[in-house]
């Protein structure tokens, strides 16, 4: 086993350093696409956007409307820190107004939220169009060297170190923007589906909100 690792990253390191510098820029583009990732994952959980307790308060507004419990549901809407919470103030804060001029208050505040969500998704868009055109640029100085060197006293050498940078760069760019596609295509679909939910969601509670304020009074 520990034979086997130093076995490894040497094959690891070889692999990079035969593609040239064009590996730096596709190994940051790597690790920008990771930080993304992650930082999409905590951010597009459903506890951030659509909290399961709080979403079943929405869901059963009227019975809590009937029953007066107004306070305690208002109170939680404003502590919440999720984007439902978030807008369901928006609609509380609003509720003495006539209801086409909520619906537009609360359509603005989601339109910003899903800005939020969207954050980041830029970047990774970056990586997967750079990552390939990298590695291509890679693979062109790749044949180059090796066109280069072809003919009478080449050097085997160079036309090697051509070679594999030209098959390198391209399998590094490849490996790059493949898993970012599909990180994106996820990530996008979640918002969407998200984004819809909440649209659903806050049609229920503008059209109680004044029905609330009412209890509340």
């Amino acid at each position: 086993m520990n034979s086997a690792e130093p076995a490894a990253l040497e094959v690891v390191w070889n692999f990079f350093s035969q593609g040239g510098w064009f590996m730096v820029p596709i190994l940051a583009c790597s690790l920008v696409a990771v930080a993304v990732v992650v930082y999409k994952v905590m951010t597009l959980g459903k506890g951030m956007i659509i909290p399961v307790a709080l979403e079943a308060e929405v869901e059963k507004m009227a019975a809590r409307a009937e029953a007066g419990e107004v306070a305690s549901l208002e109170s939680r809407f404003r502590a919440g820190e999720s984007s439902l919470a978030r807008l369901c103030a928006v609609a509380f804060d609003s509720a003495d107004r006539p209801q086409g001029e909520v619906q537009e208050v609360v359509q603005s505040a989601a339109r910003e939220e899903i800005v939020n969500m969207h954050s980041g998704m830029p970047i990774l868009e970056v990586v997967i169009t750079i990552a390939p055109l990298l590695g291509l640029l890679g693979t062109t100085s790749g044949l180059v060297l090796v066109f280069a060197n072809v003919g009478q006293g080449a050097d085997p050498a160079m036309v090697g170190q051509g070679i594999a940078m030209a098959l390198n760069t391209t399998v590094a760019g490849l490996v790059v923007a493949v898993p970012a596609v599909i990180a994106h295509s996820h990530f996008n679909r979640k918002i969407e589906t998200m984004s819809a939910r909440l649209e659903v969601l806050m049609g229920k509670v503008v059209a109680r909100c004044q029905q609330y304020t009412t209890f509340n009074q």
